[in-house]
């Protein structure tokens, strides 16, 4: 009786979920089906939160044109500019949302994020002129920034164990959204213009964020072992940790200004050099991220075994691909940008449960919010700088656009070196502690 007591209070509810801190975040100590169902429905909602905020960044792609057309503006790189001031903002938005994704309410940032992106796309498809659309474009970087950093940390410690494989499911929202955005986009604006699925999709994601506040489980708030027991730490290794932090997001811009400006080179190569309208190229482009919804959860679990050398794999398979575009046939097109697809969105997952194992819990917000904006400022770039290359083209052949795939995959190779530095900091317990807790625990895992 006096069991069943226990368990009908609050504490008694936290020692049901057994959840004990670890270095690791949260270990899960028997869990029970209650604490089991919770995990699984925060997991499957981040997916669907992660679908929206990938289908804002790459609903504009497959636009340009017709957004050129609409707005009155000058060329190719004014319309990708558009997308470079959104992912600036979303990517540079990204530290201060990880520092308050590690002290304040995560679900509440999540669903914040979701509705005020939704928002900003109903505010863009109503844009009277170039100068508004920037303004929004704006504002959809700073909302969508909410939903990594805090999303991120929250799944990490949910599923010490299987950090991999849980972040892989999750990826398959990023595989959905990837997919429907451009898709979507593509085929309501070959009947309707540009502005209509912008503003279809930003009341989609506001319905959406409403449904989060109301299924989604409180964010799991768990002590950490340096505050049980407070040590101090030299402030050299303080500063090494961070500092390797930088150069591995440093080198890991190259693999974000390549994979962007790919996949915005793929929508001007389809447009101008193959014919394709904005309903084929938005749903090809929508493919090659679709696959991944097999290639997220299956590399994801694989990286679970073998973490660092299967990212390397996977990013020079995906360099390979994109350096053959230009002399692809029409008949083998497709099926190399689904393969290029199908291994470049994989490394997402394996290269982020790496982070994630490498840091401990309390400061994985922080970590991840920094590291997104290094990446992703330097990576959001490439549609301008892609759009001016085109731009300045003598002519629009496939074979034109021969140096620009050749470069994009050079620097994907080029960011593979950023697992040689991940590798140290997983490797250097006492780099780990300095940012505020104990160094995370051996789990096995190979590189």
């Amino acid at each position: 009786m006096g069991g069943r007591r226990r368990f009908g209070t609050r504490r008694g509810l936290r020692l049901a979920a057994g959840r004990e801190a670890s270095e690791g975040g949260v270990r899960l100590m028997h869990p029970p089906a209650i604490f089991f169902l919770h995990r699984e429905r925060s997991l499957w909602l981040c997916g669907i939160l992660h679908a929206f905020t990938h289908a804002y960044t790459t609903a504009l792609i497959p636009l340009y044109l017709v957004i050129q057309h609409g707005l009155g503006l000058a060329g190719e790189a004014q319309a990708t500019f558009l997308v470079t001031v959104l992912g600036w903002t979303y990517c540079l938005a990204s530290l201060p949302m990880g520092m308050l994704a590690d002290r304040a309410d995560r679900r509440f940032l999540l669903g914040a994020g979701l509705a005020a992106n939704g928002l900003a796309f109903v505010g863009l498809s109503q844009a009277p002129s170039y100068g508004w659309a920037i303004g929004f474009a704006v504002a959809a970087g700073v909302a969508g920034s909410f939903f990594h950093p805090a999303a991120t940390s929250w799944i990490a410690d949910l599923f010490p164990e299987q950090r991999g494989k849980a972040l892989g499911r999750v990826a398959i929202g990023a595989s959905l959204g990837f997919w429907f955005g451009p898709a979507y986009a593509g085929w309501r604006a070959a009947t309707a213009g540009w502005r209509a699925p912008v503003l279809e999709l930003g009341l989609m994601g506001v319905a959406a964020a409403l449904a989060f506040f109301l299924l989604a489980p409180p964010a799991p708030v768990q002590p950490h072992p340096s505050e049980r027991h407070p040590h101090r730490h030299p402030t050299l290794s303080r500063i090494r940790f961070w500092s390797l932090i930088v150069l591995c997001g440093v080198l890991f811009s190259f693999r974000d200004f390549s994979g962007t400006g790919i996949g915005t080179g793929i929508s001007l190569f389809l447009q101008h050099a193959r014919g394709f309208d904005t309903r084929a190229t938005g749903a090809l482009i929508g493919g090659m991220c679709l696959v991944s919804l097999v290639s997220n959860p299956l590399f994801g679990t694989m990286s679970d075994r073998v973490r660092l050398r299967l990212a390397a794999a996977l990013l020079g398979i995906a360099a390979a691909s994109a350096a053959l575009i230009p002399w692809a046939t029409r008949g083998w097109l497709v099926g190399l940008l689904l393969a290029h697809g199908f291994f470049f969105m994989a490394n997402f997952p394996v290269v982020e449960a790496a982070l994630m194992e490498s840091v401990p819990a309390k400061a994985r917000g922080r970590v991840f919010g920094l590291f997104l904006t290094i990446c992703g400022a330097v990576g959001y770039f490439s549609p301008w700088a892609v759009g001016g290359f085109v731009q300045q083209m003598p002519d629009q052949t496939a074979r034109s656009y021969a140096p620009l795939f050749l470069g994009l995959a050079a620097l994907m190779l080029l960011a593979i070196s950023a697992l040689a530095v991940l590798h140290v900091v997983r490797h250097r317990p006492a780099l780990a502690a300095a940012v505020g807790g104990s160094s995370p625990p051996e789990n096995g895992i190979s590189g």
